[in-house]
């Protein structure tokens, strides 16, 4: 409960601070040294929360002005700091949102001073997330932070949130399909990024593809409970218990998604959520529609001309037209999709619906061996094992 809060409050207090000193990466440091305050002296919880933890981060970047800057000039701004109180007049959180998605950032460095800034982790667990040390994850935020300061980017809400939105899908993916290590999914990552991605919702409400956003991340996550059997294993998704589908947040995320299709233009994430509603809507695998899961693929292939778009369209085209036309379909990706495993995984169950089994066994245990995802890897290796 406490770090639920604690992880609401921490953007908006930053966002208060880096505004009043324009410092972002001092600001930053500071609610850092508040957020571990309130976990040594909480509970009990003060009765102004936010308030508290704003006059604490306050008197922490007081402490460093003081310490790190020219006489005059660091009098002047604690003075500032000092005489501005705890009153907060209204919620910065998005604007470090937007901040943390800099453009001039890495993604990887996004996403690490997103959870660090937004989300109130501390480095050890965005370290631990991302299976690297964590002196090397310091060093990353570290550095994102000098970037942003050498930027000279105003703390201001930007009019293009478009970057937020591609952190927040990339964090969620990460929670969703862990890139490597034994865990499958990282449930801490995905609501996080659910939680920030409401936040955004609310900050943009004009804007529809935030609310697709919202809905694909729901629509995706309801499933999660059916991707993994009681052995620990992947299922794939034709062959997931759907009763085990969470029904609640797939009519949340489909009431979102019909009501973003009302309000205009349709982007890459309402198209994405819609791919994802026709699964939730269908009973099983032989009930789903497929020649219009098919034809949405093809509108956010052309949208977006990603190659991992084309990878899910043959899978689903397999599924409307059978396996020698969605094998046609991959033909032009090995130059574009040569560093993953994705394409010889997805040719691998083409070709085992087609019945060219020895193929596809050499395929899956090609694809088995450039995974770094463990789950994934023991999936595949179990699935070329069966043809041999």
């Amino acid at each position: 409960m406490i770090d639920e809060l604690l992880r609401s409050l921490a953007p908006q207090v930053l966002g208060v601070l880096a505004r009043r000193c324009g410092d972002f990466d001092a600001a930053e440091d500071a609610v850092q040294e508040a957020l571990l305050s309130a976990h040594l002296h909480w509970p009990p919880v003060p009765d102004n929360p936010r308030g508290w933890l704003l006059q604490t981060a306050t008197r922490k970047l007081i402490d460093q002005i003081r310490g790190e800057q020219a006489r005059r000039r660091r009098e002047v701004l604690a003075a500032r700091l000092d005489s501005a109180g705890t009153a907060v007049p209204h919620d910065d959180s998005l604007t470090v949102l937007a901040m943390c998605c800099h453009p001039a950032l890495t993604p990887a460095s996004q996403i690490a001073l997103t959870l660090r800034a937004a989300a109130g982790l501390t480095t050890a667990e965005i370290a631990a997330a991302f299976l690297v040390p964590e002196p090397t994850m310091a060093q990353r935020i570290s550095r994102a932070k000098q970037r942003i300061k050498a930027s000279g980017v105003p703390f201001r809400q930007p009019a293009d949130l478009r970057p937020v939105r591609h952190v927040l899908y990339l964090l969620f993916n990460e929670g969703y399909a862990v890139s490597s290590g034994p865990a499958l999914h990282r449930v801490d990552l995905t609501a996080e990024a659910i939680r920030l991605c409401r936040l955004l919702v609310g900050a943009d409400s004009p804007a529809p593809e935030s609310a697709g956003l919202l809905a694909l991340m729901l629509l995706t996550d309801a499933r999660r409970p059916a991707r993994l059997s009681p052995d620990g294993d992947l299922v794939p998704l034709d062959e997931q218990d759907r009763t085990l589908w969470d029904r609640a947040m797939i009519a949340e995320g489909t009431a979102l998604l019909d009501a973003t299709f009302a309000r205009g233009a349709v982007g890459e994430y309402q198209l994405q959520a819609a791919i994802a509603a026709l699964h939730a809507r269908a009973a099983g695998t032989a009930e789903t529609e497929w020649m219009h899961i098919v034809a949405l693929y093809g509108l956010l292939e052309r949208m977006t001309g990603n190659p991992v778009v084309t990878l899910n369209k043959a899978v689903a085209l397999a599924m409307a037209e059978g396996p020698r036309a969605a094998l046609k379909t991959l033909d032009g990706l090995d130059d574009r999709l040569a560093a993953g495993h994705r394409l010889d995984a997805v040719r691998a169950h083409l070709l085992e619906q087609a019945g060219e089994t020895e193929e596809a066994a050499r395929l899956y245990a090609a694809a088995a061996g450039r995974t770094t995802s463990l789950p994934e890897r023991r999936y595949l290796t179990t699935r070329a094992a069966r043809l041999r």
